[in-house]
């Protein structure tokens, strides 16, 4: 009698950087997005810690076979969930300058990082050091989202002549947003509304042009 060999789990097909192209269709798309929710309302709970695979399968009501079909780890799929809730709690200011746009962001960024929401952004930046598949989505749902959303106020700044289009937008974010990334891991400076005004005010006098940095002192045309 011949064994036969055990028939070896199916894995997602990997998409571009690392993403894997999960199954698609009306029920799952549904299944996908009730997921999705069930994480973030477990991130917003307890954090990282309290989005454990079982506790989303409870939740969602949603097998983890299933869940483990549409993400590659845990990780993963609380990154996707993470980043939708920071785009959801961070729109895009539009005070008519540059100075005004980049400051207000990095406040609002400060604001973000100093609350609850920043300790899960701590746990998860954490976690993605030892999950490659986790690093990827984190990358694709949390950073690209918030690269393109500081691309289109640098980008305005441009449109505005009141940036240097030769600085790459990439050096424009690490230099804006990479202190308040650092304040959160190490505790070292306390993320404060104050704090934040006087980091921008700093950064921006190395991205603007002295015309703009100036412009905050006039008062705007008339109409």
């Amino acid at each position: 009698m011949t064994s036969r060999k055990a028939k070896a789990p199916s894995v997602p097909r990997e998409t571009s950087e690392g993403i894997v192209a999960h199954p698609t269709g009306p029920r799952s798309e549904r299944i996908h997005e009730t997921v999705l929710l069930a994480t973030q309302e477990l991130l917003s709970e307890g954090g990282l810690p309290a989005a454990t695979v079982d506790a989303i399968a409870a939740r969602s009501q949603v097998s983890k076979a299933t869940i483990y079909k549409h993400w590659p780890s845990r990780t993963a799929l609380a990154a996707k969930a993470f980043g939708r809730m920071m785009a959801q709690a961070l729109p895009l200011p539009d005070t008519g300058s540059a100075v005004g746009d980049l400051t207000e962001q990095v406040v609002r960024v400060s604001a973000f990082y100093g609350s609850e929401r920043g300790v899960v952004f701590a746990q998860l930046l954490a976690a993605c050091v030892d999950d490659p598949a986790g690093a990827a989505y984190f990358r694709e749902y949390f950073l690209a989202g918030r690269r393109a959303a500081i691309t289109e106020l640098w980008q305005r700044a441009v449109d505005r002549g009141e940036a240097d289009p030769s600085i790459a937008v990439d050096d424009v974010i690490d230099i804006l947003f990479g202190p308040l990334i650092f304040r959160r891991l190490t505790g070292h400076h306390t993320l404060t509304e104050h704090h934040a005004h006087a980091l921008a005010g700093t950064a921006l006098k190395a991205l603007l042009t002295a015309d703009a940095l100036s412009s905050r002192h006039r008062t705007p045309p008339e109409e």
